[in-house]
């Protein structure tokens, strides 16, 4: 159905049913029968139309009772029966009108509903704009990613970065590759020999580098928690810091001030100096109690180092999480991908993917390196030499 528009009290309707036909009034004085019932199908289709294609809007004097039947290849989705004024601060065909996430939903005929609750609400709120809503729909469409939709963690992750997953496989896929070739890099001709410090680290490393991607990972806040009365002036302030200090303000946010990224930086290191104990804990642990079964099993092995002292260890991984991974992890995920790698080479995810391939394989290592000798530094390990 093709648009007319016809403006002055009173208001009435301008049909032209198919193009090139003769457009028919409502006023015109229709002799033949056939004509008249026609008429009257078409009135009565345009005050029962389908969802999203009939708008009446009145912006004001000049304009009283003026009427817009939208055609089947878009339109406002909006029925206004106003009575004059200066309208709603919204033009028509405007991108908040036509474009708003609640003209998104009625004409792919879907209801709040039928949405996660976080969304809707956000859509309620004007939180959640059209083009974070139609991101969440095409990622629907992926039979992998609609699982992990369902969270509200992943959704928030990949709303605020589609290329989440892969950044978390490649982190997980070079994990182990890279820190027993950074671990053979350092220890030379000791590698053999301390198989179990290695064990250790490899083991601690991989549980935390889900962490590492997890933490900094830009993403769309999208639930609006109430703010208890009984939290801290600082809690209140750290809630309100974005996940990683340099990504791009999510559209239909606020950006953030100096020092709420800043904050972003300490309330990230303080999650990661409790998953670095966590996983160290863990990783040496395990490795102490795989050696004490060995020596329960044959009376005469001995190890070739001494059992890590699992407390020590474990608050060294955290500290050094909480300051060096916390700090490249940041300025990867906000500044070299999401501002560098993905602004320049936009909409070629092949391209995003190596170049992230490279960048994170680089930093692994790069890690891996640093955690060695931060503990020879800190008199945890020795180094070749003094063997």
């Amino acid at each position: 159905m093709q648009v007319q528009t016809v403006a002055g009290p009173p208001a009435r309707c301008v049909l032209n049913r198919f193009p090139g036909s003769k457009k028919v009034s409502g006023r015109q004085s229709l002799n033949p029968a056939h004509n008249r019932v026609a008429l009257r199908r078409d009135v009565r289709a345009q005050r029962r139309p389908p969802v999203g294609r009939f708008d009446c809007n009145t912006a004001g004097p000049a304009d009283a009772g003026q009427v817009h039947v939208s055609s089947d290849d878009g339109g406002t989705g909006r029925f206004n029966n106003g009575s004059g004024g200066g309208g709603d601060g919204h033009s028509e065909g405007s991108g908040e009108s036509s474009g708003g996430p609640e003209a998104l939903l009625l004409a792919l005929g879907r209801s709040l509903e039928s949405l996660p609750s976080d969304i809707a609400n956000g859509i309620k709120s004007g939180k959640v704009s059209a083009d974070l809503l139609q991101k969440y729909l095409d990622l629907e469409k992926n039979f992998f990613l609609k699982f992990f939709l369902r969270f509200a963690g992943c959704r928030e992750r990949l709303l605020g970065d589609p290329g989440f997953p892969v950044k978390l496989a490649i982190e997980l896929g070079i994990g182990l590759t890279m820190k027993i070739l950074a671990e053979l890099n350092k220890r030379g001709d000791n590698f053999n020999q301390e198989l179990d410090f290695v064990f250790a680290n490899v083991v601690m490393a991989l549980i935390a580098d889900t962490m590492l991607v997890w933490l900094p990972a830009p993403r769309a806040t999208l639930s609006t928690k109430a703010v208890s009365v009984n939290q801290s002036a600082l809690s209140k302030w750290l809630k309100s810091c974005p996940d990683n200090a340099f990504q791009v303000v999510p559209a239909g946010q606020a950006s953030f001030t100096v020092a709420q990224r800043s904050g972003a930086v300490v309330r990230n290191g303080a999650k990661l100096l409790g998953v670095g104990f966590g996983s160290s804990l863990f990783g040496v642990g395990l490795t102490n109690a795989i050696t004490a079964i060995k020596q329960i099993l044959d009376p005469d092995f001995q190890p070739l180092n001494k059992p890590q002292g699992v407390l020590a260890t474990s608050a060294a991984y955290g500290t050094y999480m909480a300051w060096s991974s916390n700090l490249r992890y940041q300025i990867i995920a906000g500044i070299v991908e999401e501002r560098g790698i993905e602004k320049l080479f936009h909409g070629n995810q092949a391209i995003c993917g190596v170049l992230s391939l490279a960048v994170r394989t680089s930093n692994t290592f790069l890690g891996s390196s640093m955690w060695i000798d931060y503990l020879r530094l800190i008199g945890l390990q020795k180094s070749p030499a003094d063997h």
